[in-house]
């Protein structure tokens, strides 16, 4: 129970649809979601392939607790092998869509092959169809989710589909579903349209069963009631993510204008309060808060554009209220541009939930291109006639639609950050770890952020790890190496329920474990979860060695391993890294060249990996 035990593979070479049993053996040992979509991956490709090429494959990935009335049961991963890194790519998305594919009656949706023009898929229940996409290929997220709805006459229908650019190449494209949630990072988005895939459009009428109703019920109860007392909730809900752009700016970790600062002068135009802000003309960027399927926290912001903005003015059709700023949007377009104009931020997210594309990598990448055009090595011979300095709400606005199109200049952004700097010869300025770019935390000023950046499976992510804490208290490297690794495994497990990573507001591996011991199969111990969480993160590990990822790319850029922070909490650090690193190796039980030993497959059960 927990789980449906159906899988939908579809191959869209072959133009088929086929439901088979889920490996039950594996879902045992990997649980769901991203763990379970990570050893079906591996069994199904070779980690060799090329990203963008037929032969990877596209997993669309539920856990045991999607779609069940536990707290944030809404979530779901794409997990493929990343365009933009090269290494295994797992990006988790809310919204309503995860729920419903269960609902549909399966944990997983495998796509593999490539469609001969693009298609989409129209899932309900039991019905699977691949269907021409003529008339939404090139066109938006947005207008592809209305015209589903419209051509099906089902409003219920949910949909994940890519805007143009996805199907173009934007190596950092996200897979967006309801509108405005997205599957967001390593260019899942991509891979989704060099397969021809424009969207999966489903809807399902089965619910979910759980193991045991009552016990189950009980435990939700009393861990919603746990998030309801929560402070951390509470601060989310009011506030959303971005309340932590006013922490980071008083600690000294925000970094600004790429990462040569990590301090903000115009914080105050872009924080929460900001968003909260009545003008002289009465407009105010926040309209409400909004929840995923099943969420008793709500941290997500729905806003909309002063119509007197530049950016619209002369739009009066454009739709005037999406998701509004979260803390990696608002410091990607604020901060590390260094633009402080809220409406230029909260056009620039626009266009990344219309166009379909990550808004942290582009933020890195743009930042890069403002420092390589105020070095002089471009010019707005290169950038369209436009001025690519830090600062120039113009310059992110009209580069945040250029990129969504993949035009002029926005081809080029479209590559990220190291492949852009590697073109104009100076790879230094690129910050990014294996191909991606940084979430707002510098790591000379959060040395078990740092370390966990250089050491996430998937490039730098600030989601897979939790040294936060550890991190305020403690500005140096020392005692880091163990809360990150510990966190890296119980993130795993979390990533793999079902559930939402912002419950750890309250809840602890118990809260958990009570939730999916009512709900599934068998006994789940807390030792049992913690080293699935372990066995999960391994094998992702061994998915990107035997792509080519090595030690050698769990490092940091030279910036942060050799330039002093200037201000701030940990002003005159620079990145503990080399000291960190060997001793996170050998918590981890790998050899000093970053491999997994023997006695760590055994004792994990990975024998016939690695």
């Amino acid at each position: 129970m927990g789980w449906q035990k159906k899988v939908l593979r579809v191959n869209l070479t072959k133009g088929t649809a086929k439901a088979e049993p889920l490996n039950m053996e594996w879902a045992n040992e990997y649980l769901g979601e991203r763990g379970l979509a990570t050893k079906y991956l591996y069994e199904n490709m070779d980690p060799k392939a090329d990203p963008m090429g037929p032969d990877n494959v596209l997993i669309f990935a539920t856990g045991p607790l999607t779609g069940t009335m536990s707290s944030t049961s809404g979530r779901y991963a794409v997990v493929t092998k990343g365009p933009l890194t090269g290494a295994i790519a797992c990006s988790n998305s809310g919204g309503k869509f995860g729920a419903e594919l269960k609902f549909a009656g399966y944990d997983f949706l495998i796509v593999e092959g490539k469609a001969k023009k693009p298609v989409y898929l129209h899932i309900v229940d039991d019905e699977v169809q691949i269907l021409p996409a003529d008339e939404i290929w090139g066109t938006t997220v947005w207008n592809t989710e209305a015209v589903l709805k419209s051509k099906h006459q089902n409003p219920l229908l949910k949909v994940a589909s890519i805007g143009v650019a996805g199907e173009r190449g934007v190596l950092y494209a996200c897979v967006v579903n309801d509108l405005h949630r997205a599957a967001g990072r390593s260019g899942v988005g991509a891979v989704m349209g060099s397969k021809n895939l424009k969207a999966v459009a489903v809807h399902g009428t089965k619910g979910v069963k759980v193991k045991d109703p009552v016990r189950f019920m009980k435990a939700v109860k009393e861990t919603k009631a746990l998030l309801e007392k929560s402070g951390g909730r509470k601060e989310l809900t009011e506030l959303g993510t971005n309340a932590m752009i006013d922490s980071m700016q008083a600690f000294g970790g925000l970094p600004t204008r790429n990462f040569e600062a990590v301090q903000f002068e115009g914080t105050e135009k872009v924080d929460p309060a900001a968003m909260l802000a009545t003008g002289p003309d009465g407009h105010r960027n926040l309209i409400t808060n909004k929840a995923c399927f099943g969420c008793t926290i709500a941290c997500g912001r729905i806003a909309h554009i002063n119509k007197k903005h530049f950016t619209i003015v002369n739009r009066p059709e454009y739709r005037t209220a999406s998701g509004g700023l979260e803390y990696e949007t608002a410091y990607a377009f604020g901060p590390l541009v260094g633009v402080d104009d809220i409406d230029a931020l909260t056009f620039a997210g626009f266009m990344t939930n219309e166009h379909g594309y990550d808004p942290i990598s582009f933020g890195g990448t743009l930042a890069a291109a403002m420092e390589l055009f105020e070095m002089g090595v471009i010019t707005e011979k290169d950038t369209d006639g436009v001025s690519l300095r830090f600062g120039n709400p113009e310059a992110l606005t009209i580069m945040a639609e250029k990129t969504g199109k993949c035009e002029g200049f926005g081809k080029i952004l479209g590559l990220g950050s190291r492949r852009m700097c590697e073109k104009y010869g100076h790879p230094e300025v690129a910050m990014h770890v294996k191909g991606q770019e940084f979430a707002g935390y510098d790591s000379r000023a959060l040395q078990g952020m740092g370390l966990g950046f250089a050491t996430s499976n998937r490039g730098a992510c600030h989601l897979k790890h939790d040294v936060f804490a550890q991190d305020m208290e403690d500005q140096t490297g020392k005692g880091k190496p163990k809360p990150c690794k510990d966190s890296q495994d119980r993130i795993a497990m979390i990533d793999s329920s079902g559930l939402c990573l912002f419950t750890t507001a309250a809840w602890g591996v118990e809260e958990f474990r009570q939730q999916i011991d009512a709900a599934c199969e068998g006994e789940w111990t807390t030792e049992r979860l913690l080293q699935a969480g372990e066995r999960i993160w391994n094998l992702e590990r061994i998915f990107n060695l035997e792509a080519g990822i090595t030690a050698k790319d769990d490092t940091l850029p030279k910036r942060l391993l050799e330039v002093p922070v200037p201000t701030g909490t940990a002003k005159g650090h620079v990145s503990d890294l080399p000291t960190m690193l060997p001793e996170y190796y050998s918590l981890r039980g790998w050899s000093k060249d970053g491999k997994p030993t023997k006695e760590t497959l055994k004792r994990l059960g990975l024998e016939a990996t690695g």
